[in-house]
């Protein structure tokens, strides 16, 4: 029959609903309107596609959208300068620095350097020790979203055995972290975890985003097992053909065997844009709750 496809697009679309429909009641109740500052140095291709796109989506959510582009050359002085006024500005309830940055910038000090309370990225090392203390804080925007999309299931999760394949900062531990709040009962591989085929195959959960192309091999899914794969990776055309995207989990192998699974792209790429905007959100209202 085939696991059942985890639609990452139409859970975004109805968390982006709601979002804008909670911005609108804030600005009517109190005249606040939340405002997201992304910050770009340098012009790498896919990331002033991925900052046009979080523009557009801030906007259409009722927030106020502010973007700050810095060439390349930018020194780290110069950014945290900018971060700085950004933390001063009333107007703004998140920032968020789009990642890679150039050489020349420690990327851990500029993310240290933004406001615990306006790091919508959930990065900084306050909201990392409030989420892994159960204290709330701000969680990343990817591993949110994946969790969003298991509970679109709403199938008991009390108890199972999760897997997370990958121990990134970004996702591999806050997604821990949050299944762990779920009282899952949660293990962690990575790439070079021993016998990692037989981890996966007491996974009722597995969560991959270790960054290899189809790594996951179908027969390493239990049987009705829920699959979630971060992965986006760009696999080179094929003769006469074109490049294309595919997860960390070989797709087709593994809705075989499956009980649900979120397909690349569609699944959890569509979360993390839906995500910033429920954070920005999140941060508004409880920074003017204080």
């Amino acid at each position: 029959m085939g696991a059942e496809i985890i639609d990452g697009k139409a859970v975004a679309a109805n968390l982006r609903r709601d979002v804008a429909a909670r911005v609108a009641e804030l600005k009517a109740s109190y005249g606040i309107q939340p405002g997201l500052a992304v910050v770009l140095v340098g012009n790498d291709p896919a990331s002033e596609v991925y900052v046009g796109s979080k523009g557009r989506s801030t906007v259409e959510a009722g927030m106020r959208s502010f973007e700050y582009r810095l060439p390349d050359t930018t020194t780290q002085a110069e950014l945290l300068a900018v971060i700085a006024r950004l933390n001063a500005d009333d107007s703004v309830d998140g920032i968020l620095v789009q990642l890679p940055l150039p050489k020349q910038i420690d990327s851990t000090v500029v993310l240290q350097a933004v406001d615990p309370a306006k790091d919508v990225d959930g990065f900084h090392p306050i909201n990392v020790g409030r989420v892994a203390t159960g204290a709330g804080g701000i969680v990343p925007c990817t591993p949110y979203g994946s969790l969003l999309l298991i509970k679109s299931l709403n199938r008991p999760l009390v108890g199972l055995d999760a897997l997370i394949v990958g121990r990134s900062n970004i996702v591999g531990k806050p997604m821990v972290q949050l299944l762990l709040g779920e009282q899952c009962t949660v293990t962690v591989a990575h790439s070079k975890t021993r016998n990692l085929p037989w981890h996966c195959r007491q996974a009722d959960i597995l969560v991959a985003a270790v960054g290899r192309p189809e790594m996951i091999r179908g027969d390493w899914i239990k049987p009705g097992a829920i699959v979630i794969d971060v992965g986006i990776n760009r696999l080179p055309p094929e003769a006469g053909g074109k490049s294309r995207l595919v997860g960390d989990v070989a797709f087709e192998e593994a809705r075989a065997v499956a009980g649900a699974i979120t397909p690349v792209p569609g699944g959890v790429g569509p979360m993390t844009i839906a995500c910033l905007l429920h954070n920005t959100l999140q941060a508004a209202r409880e920074r003017r709750a204080r």
